[in-house]
């Protein structure tokens, strides 16, 4: 035990293994007597003398009382039971930890006691007796006729009381805030410093760095309007106005820029808002620095509304009119910006949550370990294994019964062990090219998901399958044709004559073919002109076509994109019919019932063909009117149609969208974002492609500019005077999002465009949560019906009776919208404010993510966070995304969200759906495993496909 004769005061952060409750007999304004009350202090103990006040409430009826004569450890319970807030924890640590210290708590307690009373004599129990308190003194004073007296007193008075709030545990985040430097930066300070010398020896004109090139020295070249105030206000400090400092001067400027004092930061920022040095902020000294903040995070709808955000901080912070703001008044917005953001909090921990955790955190050894996670692989992939095993042992036995029965062939004495390879690889090839039209069914595959079938086979997996296919068909070619050209034939053309007429001539006639006669046959041109079109096929439908990754110069530029890969697919028609000639024209094979090329063909090619034809009907008989349409930011289009009779979908699933006037052969896929209960259809398309540009410019020309109320850059409806473009759909399809039902929890995550999937499964919760109640509304109000009308009979009471339908199997859904562009959340705005609105017991939580926005804790969106914090306090609208749903800055710390799903909702089964960019789905998945190890918790991840 440290023990001193001054106690210095330090506080600390909010996670600490250890806490003590003690009872100190004082309350405000009052003295120890008989009558006095007894407040409930928690507070927390740390091995380095630091203590953290945690609360003060009022004591409950059975408390621990420290005495003032007790020895070391020595407590006295003024009842048999202790209270509930000092029962033991489960945790080993904790037990153990709070055994040590017991002794040490209490004397740091009785040392600590005189200072506690006379902070807490000063504390305002709450925000109504704090208001009374100031309104009290205001009128008062304004009695007396010194109004300008009165608003001093009253705001020293707030000052006062400030002060103690700083000392709160729950102030800690806020003081480890407002970074000058992102957290991106080298952590190292030697090395940060290090960087900044190599800039300054680049950026440096005789031996000084200019104004203008301040930003880019220090790392903050996207904000270099921010960094030039930065750059002013610390040459202010020094009395000075100058326009390139040296290398001795960046240094020192450096030093205060990452200075970890909380005080020095704080008054840094102080400084760039307080440009005439008078110690005070005016409103529009507020509303220059929040348009700049606006400025660095690309929030340009923020600056616009700059002189309204301004007036709301300087309401909050000055209600005594005086016209300006101190620095303390600034730290204390920033400290209780939390409490302002109360709503769309993140998800609270439990202690059940932390046990249950625990056991997925002790050791295991590593052959357990191994086991685990092979058990684990297994449950999540058996599916897709049992199917690729089955796949691949039909290949391998295909390939054996070919290579084993051109063995006994007389040929085998000629071409070797080369034409056995290349029969094998052949038969293969006739098995994959027939197997690779069924995954691209899209109606079978819709059907059969839904069927019995749909739990033993991942039909959501079909395209990848499909992909994979195609890369064994790329195999089963070079072994084929390779073996053909480089081993078959040369070893044909250079047998004996003997041995030519011996074994081969009854297939290749009496006359030795050359190698030009094999290559120039029917048999030869086919092949090599099937290889030419599935090389372009496969080769324009690789990502790095497909996604324009690979930049070529015109007019080559033409081979990437989606509808070079779109148009090259459809080359599969030519290679068909090329591949059923080849197998007619075997060397050889004479019998007519031997040649099997068109059997493996016949039930796939049907089957696809039919699919084509039932898309071709149904499209055309599926027509459309559109009855809006809106041009958001980020050029998003939205369409909104008249939905078919015969169109029957589920929240979740896409369909395919045609526009003649931009192409009358082009499909396009796109998700629903309308929900089933809805009367009409509704998609989301982004510019993206060649297509998408397209139908943009199509729709651009019959919209026009909205009126008033209402959201979009330009707009169209059936009042409009211009035509609008004609559309076909055809769908539904299925999507792994379409599942959703299956789960009691749904973890749904969309980047950017990606979350149109789930805005339908939104709409379609938030309509079952309001058919919910409104049943639930009618049921008693039938019960009250019927409690009154005491002669009516059970027949009539059966018919009134209201049906109750089955019970929706998920109870809450959690939203997680990452974007880059504030203009995004235009797209979705009215689906997030009536979520908001009539979801009033929470079952889904909604997070908007703006990653253009620096993260919480740097100073450039501090003052954002504020403004947001308080506009949504007054008015309950966000800022950013204009909703009543938070947004937040950065991106999301995706363990600490899984983390806490996890903690909230123990022994569940939760979806996680994502869409989206595939590196954000490999962190999600691994993390989803990583999960699945450790408690009771299971997450079940999906990713959708088109």
């Amino acid at each position: 035990m440290r023990g001193s004769a001054s106690h210095q005061r330090r506080w600390a952060s909010d996670t600490v293994p250890g806490r003590t409750v003690v009872s100190s007999a004082s309350s405000p304004g009052t003295e120890s007597n008989s009558a006095e009350e007894y407040v409930e202090v928690t507070i927390d103990l740390q091995d380095d003398d630091t203590i953290v006040l945690r609360s003060v409430e009022p004591a409950p009826p059975h408390v621990f009382s420290i005495e003032d004569g007790a020895g070391a450890g020595s407590e006295t319970p003024s009842s048999a039971s202790p209270s509930p807030s000092i029962k033991r924890s489960s945790s080993n640590k904790l037990r153990h930890f709070s055994q040590e210290l017991k002794a040490e708590a209490v004397a740091k307690a009785k040392q600590f006691s005189q200072e506690l009373k006379a902070e807490l004599r000063r504390f305002s129990w709450s925000h109504g007796q704090a208001s009374r308190v100031l309104s009290a003194s205001t009128s008062s004073s304004a009695q007396n006729g010194n109004g300008f007296d009165s608003a001093l007193a009253a705001r020293a008075l707030r000052k006062q009381r400030a002060q103690l709030d700083r000392t709160r545990s729950g102030a800690q985040k806020a003081l480890r805030g407002l970074r000058f430097i992102s957290n991106s930066s080298k952590t190292n300070g030697v090395d940060a410093w290090n960087e900044v010398q190599s800039n300054f020896n680049k950026l440096a004109k005789g031996g000084f760095l200019y104004r203008a090139d301040f930003a880019q020295c220090i790392g903050m070249r996207d904000s270099k309007e921010f960094a030039l105030e930065l750059f002013d206000a610390l040459s202010r400090r020094r009395r000075l106005k100058v326009d390139k400092i040296s290398r001795e001067e960046l240094y020192e400027y450096w030093s205060q820029i990452t200075d970890q004092s909380f005080d020095s930061r704080l008054q840094i920022f102080f400084d760039m808002v307080d440009k005439n040095e008078d110690g005070r902020i005016a409103e529009e000294e507020v509303k220059e620095i929040i348009m700049l903040s606006a400025s660095a995070n690309k929030l340009s709808r923020l600056k616009e509304q700059a002189e309204e955000y301004a007036a709301l901080i300087m309401e909050e912070l000055d209600p005594e009119g005086l016209g300006y703001i101190e620095l303390w008044q600034l730290e204390t917005l920033l400290l209780q910006k939390d409490t302002y953001l109360n709503y769309s909090q993140a998800l609270s921990y439990t202690s059940q949550a932390l046990s249950q955790n625990l056991q997925g955190l002790r050791k295991k050894n590593r052959i357990k370990r191994m086991s685990t996670e092979f058990v684990y692989y297994l449950q999540e992939n058996w599916r897709r294994l049992w199917v690729l095993s089955l796949w691949i042992l039909i290949m391998i036995g295909l390939f054996t019964w070919k290579f084993f029965q051109y063995k006994h062939k007389d040929a085998f004495h000629v071409m070797g062990y080369c034409l056995l390879t290349a029969k094998g690889a052949a038969e293969t090839l006739k098995f994959n090219m027939a197997l690779i039209l069924l995954p691209v069914c899209r109606n079978t595959i819709t059907w059969l998901r839904s069927t019995r079938l749909g739990f033993f086979v991942p039909f959501d997996d079909n395209i990848n399958f499909h992909k994979t296919i195609a890369a064994a068909i790329v195999v089963g070619v070079i072994l084929h044709v390779g073996n053909h050209l480089a081993c078959d034939f040369p070893r044909l053309i250079s047998s004996s004559e003997d041995d030519y007429h011996r074994y081969l001539s009854s297939s290749f006639g009496k006359h030795k073919p050359t190698y030009w006669d094999l290559v120039k046959g029917a048999e030869g041109i086919t092949g090599i002109l099937m290889v030419i079109f599935m090389a372009i096929a496969f080769i324009l439908a690789t990502r790095w076509f497909r996604r324009n990754l690979i930049k070529l110069p015109k007019p080559f530029d033409r081979l990437t994109g989606f509808n070079a890969f779109w148009y090259s697919h459809h080359l599969f028609v030519i290679v068909y019919i090329l591949l059923i000639v080849h197998g007619i024209l075997l060397f050889l094979v004479h019998k007519w019932y031997l040649k099997t090329t068109w059997m493996y063909l016949a039930v796939p090619v049907l089957a696809y063909a039919g699919e084509r034809t039932l898309r071709f009907f149904r499209s055309g008989f599926s027509t459309v009117r559109l009855l809006k349409v809106a041009i958001y930011p980020g050029n998003v289009l939205t369409l909104q149609m008249s939905r078919p009779p015969q169109f029957r979908y589920k929240s979740g699933q896409y369909m395919f969208v045609q526009c003649p006037a931009v192409s009358p052969f082009e499909w396009h896929p796109f998700s629903i974002t309308s929900a089933p209960g809805d009367d009409y259809l509704s998609v989301h398309i982004r510019q993206l492609g060649d297509w998408t540009q397209e139908l943009k410019r199509v729709f651009s020309e019959a919209c026009e500019p909205p009126v008033a109320g209402k959201s979009g850059l330009l707009r169209a409806d059936e009042t409009t005077k211009k035509s609008l473009p004609k559309l076909l759909i055809d769908g539904p399809y299925g999507a792994p999002a379409q599942d959703y039902r299956n789960y009691d929890v749904l973890l749904l995550v969309g980047l950017g465009i990606g979350a149109t999937p789930f805005i339908s499964i939104l709409k379609d919760l938030l309509n079952n949560i309001v058919k919910q109640e409104e049943q639930a509304d009618s049921v008693s109000d039938f019960s009250r019906t019927s409690d009154n009308s005491v002669g009516s009979n059970d027949s009539n009471t059966n018919r009134v009776s209201p049906k109750r339908k089955k019970a929706l199997k998920t109870t809450n859904a959690y939203f997680y919208w990452v974007t880059r562009e504030q203009g995004s959340f235009d797209w979705f705005k009215g689906v997030m404010n009536e979520v908001a609105e009539l979801d009033q017991r929470g079952v889904i939580e909604m997070h908007n993510y703006l990653t253009s926005v620096y993260e919480e804790g740097d100073a450039r969106s501090a003052l954002i966070t504020m403004v947001q914090a308080l506009n949504h306090a007054k008015n309950g609208v966000d800022i950013v995304s204009g909703t009543r749903v938070r947004t937040h800055f950065a991106r999301p710390n995706w363990k600490k969200v899984l983390s806490k799903l996890s903690s909230k909702h123990c022994n569940a089964r939760i979806g996680v759906f994502y869409c989206g960019a595939p590196v954000l789905a490999k962190e999600l998945s691994k993390l989803c495993y990583e999960f699945n190890q450790k408690g009771s918790t299971k997450f079940e991840f999906h990713k959708e496909h088109f």
